[in-house]
Protein backbone atom coordinates (compact mmCIF):
# COMPACT_ATOMS: atom_id res chain seq x y z
CA UNK A 1 0.00 0.00 0.00
CA UNK A 2 0.76 3.27 -0.92
CA UNK A 3 -0.04 6.34 0.74
CA UNK A 4 -1.54 9.76 -1.04
CA UNK A 5 -1.64 13.00 -0.01
CA UNK A 6 -4.42 13.30 -0.73
CA UNK A 7 -6.15 10.28 1.55
CA UNK A 8 -6.84 7.84 -2.03
CA UNK A 9 -4.35 5.73 -1.13
CA UNK A 10 -2.71 3.41 -3.49
CA UNK A 11 -2.04 -0.48 -3.57
CA UNK A 12 0.81 -1.50 -6.06
CA UNK A 13 0.74 -5.08 -7.22
CA UNK A 14 3.34 -7.13 -8.52
CA UNK A 15 2.40 -10.38 -10.19
CA UNK A 16 5.11 -13.20 -10.61
CA UNK A 17 5.98 -12.66 -13.92
CA UNK A 18 7.16 -8.87 -12.91
CA UNK A 19 4.51 -7.43 -14.01
CA UNK A 20 2.99 -4.09 -11.50
CA UNK A 21 -0.58 -2.75 -11.14
CA UNK A 22 -1.29 0.12 -9.23
CA UNK A 23 -5.38 0.88 -8.42
CA UNK A 24 -7.14 2.94 -5.53
CA UNK A 25 -6.67 0.91 -1.67
CA UNK A 26 -10.02 0.88 -1.00
CA UNK A 27 -13.11 -0.64 -2.45
CA UNK A 28 -15.45 1.43 -4.13
CA UNK A 29 -18.32 -0.60 -2.72
CA UNK A 30 -17.35 -0.22 1.33
CA UNK A 31 -13.69 1.03 1.05
CA UNK A 32 -12.20 -3.09 2.14
CA UNK A 33 -8.56 -2.76 2.30
CA UNK A 34 -7.99 -4.03 -1.54
CA UNK A 35 -3.96 -4.32 -0.69
CA UNK A 36 -5.22 -7.85 1.95
CA UNK A 37 -6.86 -8.80 -1.15
CA UNK A 38 -5.99 -11.71 -3.12
CA UNK A 39 -5.20 -12.16 -6.62
CA UNK A 40 -7.71 -14.15 -8.73
CA UNK A 41 -7.36 -15.44 -12.51
CA UNK A 42 -10.07 -14.44 -14.84
CA UNK A 43 -9.04 -16.31 -17.66
CA UNK A 44 -7.74 -14.48 -21.24
CA UNK A 45 -4.33 -14.03 -19.37
CA UNK A 46 -6.28 -11.21 -17.18
CA UNK A 47 -6.30 -11.35 -13.40
CA UNK A 48 -8.26 -9.24 -10.77
CA UNK A 49 -7.82 -8.00 -6.95
CA UNK A 50 -11.07 -9.43 -4.33
CA UNK A 51 -11.71 -7.29 -1.90
CA UNK A 52 -11.48 -9.39 1.00
CA UNK A 53 -14.88 -7.61 2.65
CA UNK A 54 -17.42 -8.79 0.22
CA UNK A 55 -15.50 -10.65 -2.68
CA UNK A 56 -15.93 -8.08 -5.06
CA UNK A 57 -13.34 -8.33 -8.80
CA UNK A 58 -11.56 -5.20 -9.53
CA UNK A 59 -9.96 -5.93 -13.34
CA UNK A 60 -5.68 -5.21 -12.43
CA UNK A 61 -6.15 -3.79 -16.28
CA UNK A 62 -9.01 -1.95 -16.44
CA UNK A 63 -10.62 -1.85 -12.83
CA UNK A 64 -14.03 -3.14 -13.56
CA UNK A 65 -15.96 -5.46 -11.58
CA UNK A 66 -18.48 -8.03 -12.66
CA UNK A 67 -20.48 -6.37 -10.02
CA UNK A 68 -20.81 -3.16 -12.02
CA UNK A 69 -18.51 -1.27 -10.20
CA UNK A 70 -15.16 0.30 -11.42
CA UNK A 71 -11.77 0.77 -9.20
CA UNK A 72 -9.41 4.03 -10.65
CA UNK A 73 -6.40 1.99 -12.11
CA UNK A 74 -3.07 3.88 -12.73
CA UNK A 75 -0.41 3.42 -15.28
CA UNK A 76 2.80 1.85 -13.75
CA UNK A 77 6.40 2.31 -15.47
CA UNK A 78 9.64 0.80 -15.20
CA UNK A 79 12.75 2.26 -15.28
CA UNK A 80 15.86 1.13 -14.75
CA UNK A 81 14.45 -1.09 -11.89
CA UNK A 82 12.47 1.82 -10.61
CA UNK A 83 8.58 1.95 -10.38
CA UNK A 84 6.82 5.44 -11.51
CA UNK A 85 3.33 5.67 -10.84
CA UNK A 86 1.14 8.03 -12.71
CA UNK A 87 -1.32 10.03 -10.56
CA UNK A 88 -1.12 13.59 -9.03
CA UNK A 89 -0.60 13.11 -6.12
CA UNK A 90 3.16 12.66 -3.90
CA UNK A 91 3.29 9.03 -2.65
CA UNK A 92 4.80 7.71 0.28
CA UNK A 93 5.22 4.49 1.59
CA UNK A 94 3.97 5.34 5.23
CA UNK A 95 1.03 7.43 6.34
CA UNK A 96 2.45 10.86 7.59
CA UNK A 97 -0.50 11.81 7.79
CA UNK A 98 -2.41 12.34 11.13
CA UNK A 99 -5.95 12.35 11.76
CA UNK A 100 -7.72 15.08 13.81
CA UNK A 101 -10.50 13.41 16.07
CA UNK A 102 -13.57 15.62 16.50
CA UNK A 103 -15.65 14.55 19.91
CA UNK A 104 -17.81 17.60 21.02
CA UNK A 105 -20.20 16.58 23.00
CA UNK A 106 -20.04 13.07 22.05
CA UNK A 107 -18.11 10.70 24.63
CA UNK A 108 -19.72 7.66 26.03
CA UNK A 109 -19.73 5.95 29.45
CA UNK A 110 -16.40 6.14 30.75
CA UNK A 111 -17.14 3.37 33.57
CA UNK A 112 -19.31 0.46 33.79
CA UNK A 113 -21.98 0.93 36.33
CA UNK A 114 -23.48 -1.87 37.74
CA UNK A 115 -26.13 0.09 39.85
CA UNK A 116 -28.54 0.92 36.77
CA UNK A 117 -29.53 -2.56 37.51
CA UNK A 118 -29.64 -5.59 35.97
CA UNK A 119 -32.64 -5.01 33.19
CA UNK A 120 -31.37 -1.68 32.14
CA UNK A 121 -31.64 -1.33 28.12
CA UNK A 122 -27.50 -1.01 27.93
CA UNK A 123 -26.93 -4.04 30.67
CA UNK A 124 -28.43 -5.90 27.76
CA UNK A 125 -26.94 -4.21 25.33
CA UNK A 126 -23.05 -5.37 26.83
CA UNK A 127 -25.07 -8.80 27.56
CA UNK A 128 -25.72 -8.81 23.60
CA UNK A 129 -21.90 -7.96 22.70
CA UNK A 130 -20.56 -10.16 24.38
CA UNK A 131 -22.83 -13.15 23.57
CA UNK A 132 -20.86 -15.22 20.68
CA UNK A 133 -23.24 -17.56 19.16
CA UNK A 134 -25.24 -16.18 16.30
CA UNK A 135 -28.46 -17.36 16.62
CA UNK A 136 -28.58 -16.32 20.79
CA UNK A 137 -27.60 -12.60 19.49
CA UNK A 138 -30.61 -12.64 17.03
CA UNK A 139 -33.00 -14.09 19.83
CA UNK A 140 -31.93 -11.75 22.87
CA UNK A 141 -32.10 -9.17 20.10
CA UNK A 142 -35.63 -9.65 18.98
CA UNK A 143 -36.59 -10.53 23.06
CA UNK A 144 -34.75 -7.29 23.86
CA UNK A 145 -36.37 -4.97 21.17
CA UNK A 146 -40.09 -6.90 21.90
CA UNK A 147 -39.43 -5.92 25.99
CA UNK A 148 -38.27 -2.14 25.23
CA UNK A 149 -41.39 -0.94 22.94
CA UNK A 150 -43.21 -2.61 25.43
CA UNK A 151 -41.91 -0.77 28.31
CA UNK A 152 -41.12 -3.66 30.32
CA UNK A 153 -37.11 -2.38 30.33
CA UNK A 154 -37.82 1.15 31.13
CA UNK A 155 -34.04 2.46 32.10
CA UNK A 156 -31.59 2.97 29.46
CA UNK A 157 -28.81 2.47 32.05
CA UNK A 158 -24.85 3.09 31.59
CA UNK A 159 -22.92 -0.14 30.94
CA UNK A 160 -19.29 0.04 29.25
CA UNK A 161 -19.11 -2.34 26.11
CA UNK A 162 -16.08 -4.58 24.80
CA UNK A 163 -13.62 -3.45 22.74
CA UNK A 164 -14.35 -5.86 20.09
CA UNK A 165 -17.60 -8.63 20.72
CA UNK A 166 -16.27 -12.45 20.75
CA UNK A 167 -16.93 -14.94 17.94
CA UNK A 168 -18.16 -18.72 17.94
CA UNK A 169 -15.71 -21.28 18.46
CA UNK A 170 -16.44 -22.95 15.50
CA UNK A 171 -16.31 -19.88 13.41
CA UNK A 172 -13.24 -19.35 11.02
CA UNK A 173 -11.85 -15.84 11.45
CA UNK A 174 -9.30 -15.15 8.59
CA UNK A 175 -7.12 -12.05 7.80
CA UNK A 176 -9.09 -10.63 5.44
CA UNK A 177 -6.47 -11.15 2.37
CA UNK A 178 -6.71 -15.22 3.30
CA UNK A 179 -10.26 -15.72 2.14
CA UNK A 180 -10.91 -17.43 -1.22
CA UNK A 181 -14.17 -17.18 -3.58
CA UNK A 182 -16.00 -19.16 -5.65
CA UNK A 183 -15.98 -18.48 -9.25
CA UNK A 184 -18.93 -15.93 -10.52
CA UNK A 185 -22.19 -16.86 -11.12
CA UNK A 186 -22.41 -20.08 -9.59
CA UNK A 187 -23.99 -21.43 -6.83
CA UNK A 188 -20.79 -21.69 -4.93
CA UNK A 189 -20.53 -17.82 -5.48
CA UNK A 190 -23.64 -17.15 -4.39
CA UNK A 191 -23.13 -19.10 -1.27
CA UNK A 192 -19.68 -16.94 -0.69
CA UNK A 193 -22.25 -13.71 -1.03
CA UNK A 194 -25.08 -14.52 0.93
CA UNK A 195 -22.31 -15.92 3.70
CA UNK A 196 -20.61 -12.85 3.54
CA UNK A 197 -23.98 -10.91 3.90
CA UNK A 198 -24.67 -12.49 7.02
CA UNK A 199 -21.43 -12.02 8.29
CA UNK A 200 -22.20 -8.15 7.32
CA UNK A 201 -25.76 -8.63 9.70
CA UNK A 202 -24.11 -9.89 12.62
CA UNK A 203 -21.44 -7.30 12.67
CA UNK A 204 -24.81 -4.88 12.46
CA UNK A 205 -26.31 -5.86 15.21
CA UNK A 206 -23.29 -5.34 17.13
CA UNK A 207 -22.84 -1.91 15.74
CA UNK A 208 -26.15 -1.11 16.58
CA UNK A 209 -26.26 -2.11 20.42
CA UNK A 210 -22.55 -0.72 20.97
CA UNK A 211 -23.84 3.15 19.94
CA UNK A 212 -26.77 2.68 22.23
CA UNK A 213 -24.11 1.23 24.96
CA UNK A 214 -21.47 3.22 24.35
CA UNK A 215 -22.85 6.38 23.90
CA UNK A 216 -25.55 6.41 26.66
CA UNK A 217 -24.49 8.81 28.34
CA UNK A 218 -23.92 11.64 25.87
CA UNK A 219 -25.19 15.03 26.54
CA UNK A 220 -25.59 18.17 23.85
CA UNK A 221 -23.82 21.39 24.96
CA UNK A 222 -26.75 22.35 27.00
CA UNK A 223 -26.30 18.93 28.79
CA UNK A 224 -29.31 17.70 27.50
CA UNK A 225 -29.03 13.79 27.26
CA UNK A 226 -30.15 11.76 24.40
CA UNK A 227 -34.01 11.79 23.75
CA UNK A 228 -35.27 8.32 24.62
CA UNK A 229 -36.78 8.04 20.80
CA UNK A 230 -32.81 7.93 19.95
CA UNK A 231 -32.37 4.78 21.79
CA UNK A 232 -35.74 3.52 20.11
CA UNK A 233 -34.40 4.02 16.63
CA UNK A 234 -31.43 1.36 17.07
CA UNK A 235 -33.27 -0.54 18.73
CA UNK A 236 -35.43 -0.94 16.13
CA UNK A 237 -32.08 -1.27 13.93
CA UNK A 238 -30.45 -4.26 15.99
CA UNK A 239 -33.72 -5.64 15.58
CA UNK A 240 -33.99 -5.16 11.56
CA UNK A 241 -30.76 -6.46 11.20
CA UNK A 242 -31.40 -9.19 13.73
CA UNK A 243 -34.18 -9.97 11.42
CA UNK A 244 -31.34 -9.77 8.54
CA UNK A 245 -29.40 -12.27 9.62
CA UNK A 246 -31.90 -14.52 10.10
CA UNK A 247 -33.46 -14.40 6.85
CA UNK A 248 -29.68 -14.63 5.34
CA UNK A 249 -29.13 -17.77 7.55
CA UNK A 250 -32.12 -19.66 6.69
CA UNK A 251 -31.42 -18.68 2.93
CA UNK A 252 -27.78 -20.37 2.84
CA UNK A 253 -29.71 -23.62 4.83
CA UNK A 254 -31.55 -23.76 1.71
CA UNK A 255 -29.55 -23.26 -0.62
CA UNK A 256 -27.38 -26.15 1.12
CA UNK A 257 -24.98 -24.67 3.21
CA UNK A 258 -24.94 -23.00 6.59
CA UNK A 259 -23.25 -19.83 8.89
CA UNK A 260 -20.04 -20.64 9.70
CA UNK A 261 -19.13 -23.24 6.36
CA UNK A 262 -17.07 -20.21 5.07
CA UNK A 263 -14.79 -18.27 6.88
CA UNK A 264 -15.52 -14.72 7.92
CA UNK A 265 -13.44 -11.68 8.51
CA UNK A 266 -13.38 -8.96 11.56
CA UNK A 267 -12.38 -5.81 9.66
CA UNK A 268 -16.09 -4.08 9.39
CA UNK A 269 -15.53 -3.95 13.07
CA UNK A 270 -12.30 -1.02 12.66
CA UNK A 271 -14.89 1.64 11.94
CA UNK A 272 -16.35 0.43 15.36
CA UNK A 273 -12.67 1.28 17.22
CA UNK A 274 -11.97 4.42 14.99
CA UNK A 275 -15.35 6.28 16.20
CA UNK A 276 -15.39 5.00 19.77
CA UNK A 277 -15.23 8.40 21.18
CA UNK A 278 -17.56 10.37 18.87
CA UNK A 279 -20.72 9.65 18.15
CA UNK A 280 -21.54 12.01 15.03
CA UNK A 281 -18.66 10.44 13.63
CA UNK A 282 -20.14 7.17 14.52
CA UNK A 283 -23.01 7.71 12.67
CA UNK A 284 -21.42 9.50 9.49
CA UNK A 285 -18.62 6.53 8.94
CA UNK A 286 -21.27 3.68 9.96
CA UNK A 287 -25.04 4.55 8.82
CA UNK A 288 -24.14 7.84 6.75
CA UNK A 289 -21.20 6.27 4.74
CA UNK A 290 -21.28 2.49 4.91
CA UNK A 291 -24.77 1.75 5.12
CA UNK A 292 -25.89 4.23 2.30
CA UNK A 293 -23.03 2.50 0.05
CA UNK A 294 -24.73 -0.49 0.59
CA UNK A 295 -28.04 1.24 -0.75
CA UNK A 296 -25.17 2.20 -3.83
CA UNK A 297 -24.38 -1.71 -4.43
CA UNK A 298 -27.61 -3.29 -4.29
CA UNK A 299 -29.03 -3.09 -7.96
CA UNK A 300 -25.29 -4.67 -8.75
CA UNK A 301 -25.83 -7.50 -6.27
CA UNK A 302 -29.88 -8.06 -7.12
CA UNK A 303 -28.85 -8.29 -10.76
CA UNK A 304 -26.26 -11.33 -10.12
CA UNK A 305 -28.97 -13.33 -8.14
CA UNK A 306 -31.46 -12.45 -10.58
CA UNK A 307 -29.59 -13.57 -13.58
CA UNK A 308 -29.09 -16.83 -12.23
CA UNK A 309 -32.77 -17.30 -11.06
CA UNK A 310 -32.71 -17.32 -7.85
CA UNK A 311 -35.96 -15.24 -6.62
CA UNK A 312 -35.94 -16.34 -3.57
CA UNK A 313 -32.66 -14.51 -2.46
CA UNK A 314 -34.08 -11.23 -4.90
CA UNK A 315 -36.54 -11.23 -2.08
CA UNK A 316 -34.01 -11.63 0.70
CA UNK A 317 -32.17 -8.73 -0.64
CA UNK A 318 -35.37 -6.64 -1.11
CA UNK A 319 -35.92 -7.06 2.09
CA UNK A 320 -32.74 -5.60 3.46
CA UNK A 321 -32.86 -2.91 1.10
CA UNK A 322 -36.03 -1.32 2.39
CA UNK A 323 -35.07 -1.73 6.17
CA UNK A 324 -31.40 -0.14 5.10
CA UNK A 325 -32.92 2.71 3.52
CA UNK A 326 -34.72 3.47 6.97
CA UNK A 327 -31.37 2.85 8.89
CA UNK A 328 -29.64 5.59 6.47
CA UNK A 329 -32.44 8.24 7.57
CA UNK A 330 -31.89 7.35 11.24
CA UNK A 331 -28.25 7.73 11.24
CA UNK A 332 -28.71 10.91 9.35
CA UNK A 333 -31.37 12.04 12.15
CA UNK A 334 -29.63 12.13 14.66
CA UNK A 335 -26.53 13.13 13.46
CA UNK A 336 -28.68 16.52 12.07
CA UNK A 337 -29.47 16.57 15.85
CA UNK A 338 -26.52 16.84 17.38
CA UNK A 339 -24.95 19.41 14.82
CA UNK A 340 -28.24 21.54 15.49
CA UNK A 341 -27.71 20.78 19.42
CA UNK A 342 -23.67 22.40 19.06
CA UNK A 343 -25.26 24.82 16.63
CA UNK A 344 -23.00 23.62 14.41
CA UNK A 345 -23.94 23.22 9.91
CA UNK A 346 -24.64 20.03 9.20
CA UNK A 347 -23.39 19.23 6.00
CA UNK A 348 -19.55 20.37 6.38
CA UNK A 349 -19.42 18.81 9.75
CA UNK A 350 -20.56 15.77 7.83
CA UNK A 351 -17.50 15.95 5.23
CA UNK A 352 -15.12 17.19 7.87
CA UNK A 353 -15.76 14.38 9.57
CA UNK A 354 -16.08 12.01 6.38
CA UNK A 355 -12.41 13.42 5.48
CA UNK A 356 -11.47 12.86 9.28
CA UNK A 357 -12.66 9.53 9.68
CA UNK A 358 -13.30 7.14 6.35
CA UNK A 359 -10.43 6.37 4.04
CA UNK A 360 -10.49 7.82 0.55
CA UNK A 361 -13.36 9.73 -1.32
CA UNK A 362 -17.07 8.40 -1.95
CA UNK A 363 -17.13 6.44 -5.11
CA UNK A 364 -20.52 5.82 -7.74
CA UNK A 365 -22.75 4.63 -8.44
CA UNK A 366 -25.11 6.44 -6.11
CA UNK A 367 -28.11 5.15 -5.04
CA UNK A 368 -29.54 8.38 -5.83
CA UNK A 369 -33.33 7.71 -5.36
CA UNK A 370 -32.64 5.10 -2.21
CA UNK A 371 -30.51 8.25 -0.93
CA UNK A 372 -33.04 10.71 -1.28
CA UNK A 373 -35.90 8.44 0.63
CA UNK A 374 -33.37 8.27 3.54
CA UNK A 375 -33.78 12.43 3.48
CA UNK A 376 -29.48 12.82 1.81
CA UNK A 377 -29.72 14.57 -1.09
CA UNK A 378 -26.55 15.15 -3.57
CA UNK A 379 -25.25 18.16 -1.39
CA UNK A 380 -24.06 15.24 1.18
CA UNK A 381 -21.78 13.19 -0.85
CA UNK A 382 -21.11 14.45 -4.22
CA UNK A 383 -18.48 16.96 -3.01
CA UNK A 384 -16.70 13.87 -1.28
CA UNK A 385 -16.48 12.12 -4.41
CA UNK A 386 -12.49 12.47 -6.41
CA UNK A 387 -12.18 15.69 -8.71
CA UNK A 388 -12.22 14.62 -11.97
Amino acid sequence: RLYSEDGEHIVLVCTEDGTFYAMDSACPHEGGPLELGDIEDLGSGKLALICPWHHFDFCLNTGESSTGLKNQVYEVTVVDGNVYIKTENMLSISDTGQREDVCKGAVGCGESTSGQGDDSLCYWAVKILSTPDPEEKVQLTLEVQRRWEAGEVEAVGCWMPPDQPPRAADLAILEPGRIKRGKGGTLGSRIALLHSLANIEQWAIDLSWDIIARFSDVRTPDETPLPRQFFSDFVKVAGDEAKHFKLLETRIRALGSHFGALPVHNGLWQSARETSRDLRARLTVVHMVHEARGLDVHPQTRARFAAQGDSESVLVLDTLYEDEVTHVAAGLRWFTYLCKAASEACVPTFHQLVRSHFHGYLKPPFDTQGRISAGMDTEWYLPLVKPA
